[in-house]
Parts: structure tokens; sequence; C-alpha cells
């Protein structure tokens, strides 16, 4: 019986023209984990910008990421999410909601100081049977 091994989803991660030690995702068998994300705008931490402007962004790049992993935000079965500040959360939760409209994903939520600048930072697990995918 031959055992699947991980494969490496998309490029390397590089923030502000620095090559980071991480993967971008990791499919391990029918599970897709991603890196957790921050809003990047040009490679480059939108530190300055709103949560507005930051949450989509991030949930655009895991859209993208998930696609290069042949999966869609409906195989997401696990969010995690980081914000700087508990105000955010009301703002983040809209936009969030539009993203993933019905049957959303479990989700753990908390208030942290983030590693990058910036006002969020997400993570999700997807689940596709690699044949499917």
């Amino acid at each position: 019986m031959m055992t699947a091994r991980k494969q490496v989803i998309g490029g390397p991660v590089e923030i502000g023209g620095r090559v980071l030690s991480l993967s971008r995702a990791i499919r391990a068998g029918d599970f897709v984990f991603l890196t957790g994300q921050v809003p990047l705008r040009n490679g480059v931490p939108m530190t300055d910008a709103s949560i507005e402007d930051q949450t989509p962004a991030v949930l655009d790049d895991i859209t993208a990421t998930l696609a290069e992993a042949e999966c869609t935000r409906d195989d997401v079965v696990k969010a995690m999410v980081w914000l700087r500040a508990r105000e955010d959360f009301p703002i983040f939760n809209t936009v969030y909601a539009e993203y993933f409209p019905k049957e959303p994903p479990t989700r753990s939520a908390v208030v942290s100081d983030l590693l990058v600048d910036v006002r969020v930072e997400v993570e999700v697990v997807a689940y596709r049977p690699a044949g499917n995918a």
C-alpha cells in the first residue's frame, strides 16, 4: 500500500522582498493546509489600511491559493483568525460572511499581537479528496 506524501502548493512566500521559511500551502492526503495569510498589496503588508480593506485582501489571497490546490472556499472546513484589535471583529465578521455565505467553516478567532504590522491574519484548512480535485 502506497502512502500519500505531502505536496507543496504555490510558490515561496515572500513579504516585502524577503522569502520566508514556510510553504504557502500543503496538501496532505485529502486535506489542504494554508499558512496564515496577511493582507498584502504588491507583496508588501497593508500596514496603513483599514480592516475593511485588509479583510478582503486576505480572503482573496486565500481564494487564489485554494484554487492552486484545486479547491474552493466551499472546501474550507476550519478557519483560524487573529485580529489585532477586538473592535475590528464586527466589520471583519461582516466581510467574512460575504465570502462564506452558506455552510461556513468552523472558526476560531482571537485578539493577538501579530508579527506583521497588520490588523488581521487568517489561516484555513480545506478538505477535498485528492481524486476529486
